[in-house]
Formats: structure tokens, sequence, C-alpha cells
């Protein structure tokens, strides 16, 4: 359906089948699905999936079910056959709300992207066509939620940026008022360091709307699949006392050299260009999918600490823009950090929900 889209970057075939499989990913230790197809004159038009996540359930005490893995011919009969048969689905099992799309969950790829049409598809982030907006919307979906995406940076890949010299001395000044150190990661420890990471991911993101913490087996497996790849120093941790209190992480953006790949398949030579542009650091992109901070040190300026150091030390290895986020419309904290690096919203992505 994408094949004539520039801007799409297939998905590496494994990794979604990795993703679809019950077996295989760990999020089915709390969560079920259901898949569906639509045809046409048995030929493959649609697709979708229904989502239950306990978890989510837990947590927040209510009764939505998700959609995700939406795709669609530019035919509304097709989408609402596909949102029928997922809303029939979770309708069965006691929902009372469809919210998505999200496939699994707000941890994994969700938001339909509603701005931003034309900009980069980045490792790990929803890319549609334009008309599916309309076709979510013309289907009885209003917006529950705008998630921001920032880019910053040097828009021709070639220098750094420079940044603000009153913004180096104020996060110096703030480093040293609250007694903070960052670190990278030390890939001598990575299974300890792994261990510091969920317990600050959970910690940090829990009040976020929509938030669902990640499970011990979920974060293993996250974290098997980037070993190899992995920047240290793109992941900072922030210590007080020796006490990690908030952690960044950017990745290169792989999509850099996948977007050749148009068949999605892991071929000898994808996984030879890949080692290579990491080697040679020809990438010249990333992407800071992940910045948290424990409670009791938010507000207090240490996310732009954080920040700062991911800028310096991506420009070290040759990246000279980033994309960040994304992050809640309503999270003023959050969206007032970017704003002060430098960072400006440059796509919108937008979880609907439909009344069952």
């Amino acid at each position: 359906m994408h094949a004539a889209d520039p801007i799409w970057v297939p998905p590496l075939r494994r990794d979604v089948h990795a993703l679809l499989d019950r077996q295989k990913n760990p999020f089915f230790e709390h969560g079920t699905a259901e898949y569906f197809l639509a045809e046409r004159a048995g030929a493959v038009v649609g697709r979708i999936a229904a989502i239950e996540n306990t978890l989510h359930n837990q947590i927040h005490a209510d009764r939505v079910g998700f959609f995700g893995f939406f795709e669609c011919e530019n035919d509304q009969a097709v989408a609402d056959a596909l949102f029928e048969a997922a809303s029939g689905w979770l309708r069965g099992r006691g929902f009372d709300t469809m919210r998505g799309p999200a496939s699994f969950s707000v941890n994994d790829e969700c938001g339909l992207l509603v701005d931003g049409f034309d900009t980069p598809c980045t490792m790990l982030m929803p890319h549609n066509p334009r008309y599916y907006v309309e076709l979510v919307e013309h289907a009885g979906f209003t917006k529950a939620k705008d998630l921001l995406i920032y880019q910053g940076g040097d828009l021709s890949f070639r220098a750094m940026k420079p940044l603000p010299d009153r913004l180096n001395r104020a996060v110096e000044i703030m480093r040293e008022r609250m007694g903070i150190t960052l670190r990278p990661l030390n890939m001598k420890e990575f299974e300890a360091e792994i261990g510091r990471v969920k317990i600050l991911y959970n910690r940090a993101w829990e009040k976020n709307w929509g938030f669902v913490p990640l499970t011990e087996h979920e974060i293993d497996h996250l974290a098997a699949q980037f070993k190899p790849v992995i920047v240290p120093d793109l992941l900072a941790f922030a210590e007080k006392d020796g006490e990690p209190i908030g952690f960044a992480l950017a990745i290169p953006d792989f999509n850099v050299v996948f977007r050749t790949n148009r068949s999605g398949r892991l071929t000898p030579g994808v996984i030879i260009r890949l080692l290579w542009a990491l080697k040679r650091e020809t990438i010249r992109r990333a992407r800071v999918p992940l910045l948290g901070v424990v409670p009791e040190f938010r507000g207090k300026g240490l996310d732009s600490v954080l920040y700062h150091w991911i800028w310096t030390k991506a420009a070290e290895h040759g990246i000279y823009w980033g994309e960040g986020g994304w992050i809640l419309e309503d999270n003023p904290a959050m969206n007032l950090g970017m704003q002060k690096m430098g960072f400006t919203v440059y796509k919108t992505l937008r979880l609907y929900d439909r009344p069952l």
C-alpha cells in the first residue's frame, strides 16, 4: 500500500512478526488481542487489531479497549467494516470505549499522524497517509489526546547547531546547585543498568495520562533487541548521591539505512550496511524516545540537563539533528523544556476515542 510513498520506511518483517507473535511478545502475559483482515474479491484491502490491555484497565480503573495496526485502502466502507469488527470484539468483552491507534499500547507505536505528513519517518514512529484521518473521523472517532513531536538541530544534517551560551551556563549552574552527576550507560554492567532503567521508567511516567508500566519481561525484551546497536553515550543517567533520579535515551535513526530496504527483509547486506553506518558514524539523525525524572526532582530543570547531555554527546558521534517525543500536549513542563533547548513542534500524533 505504501510502496510509492518515498517517506514511508518499511518495518523489518521479522520485528513485526515477533511483535504479533503471542508466544514471543511479553505483552501477551497481561494482554490479549484479535486480528482482522478485510478482503474484497480475494484481495486483502485492510487490517486492524482489537486489543485488551488489562494493565491499563487495572491502573486507570476504566473499560477502555484499543485498536491498533490499522492499515486501509482509501475506502470508507472498508474502514467502517474494520472498526466494526474490532468494536464487536471489544464490546463482547465488556468495554465501553475504543481508543487508538495503539499497537499494542502507549509503550509501542501509537497515535495517528494528523500533521507533518512530509516530515521524516523516524525509527519506531508511525507514519500514515493523510486520508487515514478522514477514515477515522468519519467513522465517529473524536480526539482523546494529541502527542507532540519536536525537532531540533541542523536541518541539513551537516554540522552541530551550537546551544546558546546562556543555556550552557544555566545547565552547569543547575547541576552544581542540585549536586547532580551525569554518566553514560556502562555496557560492562548491562543487566544491572537495565534494572535501573526498569525502576526509573515506571516511577518517572506513573502519573502520565494513559501510562501503562512496562513489565520486567517487556523491558528485558526491548533491551535484548537494542543491545547490539546501542550507543552507550546516548543513554544518560542522572544521579544524586549515587542514586539514579532520571535518565534519557537517544537512538540513532536506523531508518536512514532501512529506507532503501523496500522489502523489509533483514538480509546480510542490510545488516552489513547498518553495522558499517554505526561503526563509521554516518547516521546524522537520532530520536529521543525516552526522558524521565522521578517525581521529587520534577520541575527543577533536570530535564534540560539531560537534553543538554544528549545534544552534546550526539554531536560527538556525528549526529546533528534530533527528534524528541512524543510529549503530551498538556504536559507544560516537558514542552517548555524542549522549547528552551530550541526544539520546535514539527508533527502531531493523535489518539482517538469512540464509544462502544
